[in-house]
């Protein structure tokens, strides 16, 4: 599946705002035949209306029944789905020992099995038809460590580990799987916090011209921006120790504890941590 997006039917999950609405933007700008879906049905209509995307509609990525119900009307209305795109996620942050347990499961639940459940979904459509691509927006917080995030690192170190698995798992059934790793994005799931030293946030722009660019051409793994990814993939030959004073000396153990400024990210707090509506749309 390489080439011209021209008419290809692409699905993407949390796609009222952020990452998600803006790779909608990029695809139907691509040619593209796009669908999203979310929970926030007033963000959701929005979206569709400024991305002007081919359809749109409810979707609990949490529930099968809700995934099999979205991808088979993508499929009754639009054709059969050659891409899903597994963008919806939270991002809570703050100490471990504040994290309640409702708290911990609503990431795990959105994060982890909103991508398993979308991934299986989408595999009982491709799978007979020997062709499609499930790519899955994951974070490079799945590669390293970021105090304040440690059950969100945890989610995106699980997505890598599926994918890749179900990757190997159904290399010769005509559907490719790709990561997507970015670096802390400049959305509302970064509200109130500051950059990390010498690495700025990515705009939602640039991953979604990197969903674009897999699509077209599909790899395994892809992360933005290149240069944090080369920062993060060359710790794992750096002395611990050495890593993690570097980490204290530039005080980027506290961007995600101490430094966050509570009142601008309540609003984002509050829907991820399900004390109002549409937490998934909020990457």
């Amino acid at each position: 599946m390489t080439g011209s997006l021209q008419g290809r039917v692409i699905a993407i999950t949390g796609g009222a705002r952020g990452i998600g609405l803006a790779t909608a933007r990029a695809l139907v700008a691509a040619g593209a035949r796009v669908a999203i879906g979310d929970v926030d049905a007033d963000a959701l209509a929005a979206g569709a209306e400024s991305a002007r995307v081919h359809l749109y509609g409810a979707l609990d990525v949490t529930d099968p029944a809700s995934f099999d119900a979205f991808l088979d009307r993508v499929e009754r209305e639009l054709g059969p789905v050659d891409v899903l795109v597994n963008n919806a996620g939270i991002m809570p942050v703050g100490a471990l020992t504040d994290e309640p347990d409702a708290v911990a499961r609503r990431i795990m639940d959105v994060n982890v099995h909103g991508v398993i459940i979308g991934t299986k979904s989408a595999l009982h459509r491709m799978v007979p038809r020997r062709r499609g691509h499930v790519v899955s927006i994951a974070s490079m917080a799945g590669e390293t460590v970021a105090p304040g995030l440690a059950t969100y690192c945890a989610s995106k170190s699980a997505v890598i580990a599926f994918t890749e698995a179900a990757r190997v798992e159904y290399r010769s059934s005509g559907v490719e799987f790709s990561l997507v790793l970015p670096w802390f994005v400049n959305t509302e799931l970064t509200a109130g916090t500051r950059d990390v030293p010498f690495m700025k946030k990515a705009e939602p722009e640039d991953i979604a011209q990197a969903v674009v660019r897999l699509v077209e051409k599909p790899r395994p793994k892809v992360r933005i921006p290149a240069s944090a990814g080369a920062i993060v993939v060359s710790q794992r030959f750096m002395p611990r120790r050495l890593g993690e004073f570097v980490s204290r000396r530039f005080g980027s153990e506290q961007i995600f504890l101490g430094d966050v400024d509570a009142e601008r990210r309540r609003a984002y707090e509050d829907r991820a941590r399900g004390q109002s509506s549409a937490p998934e749309s909020t990457r």
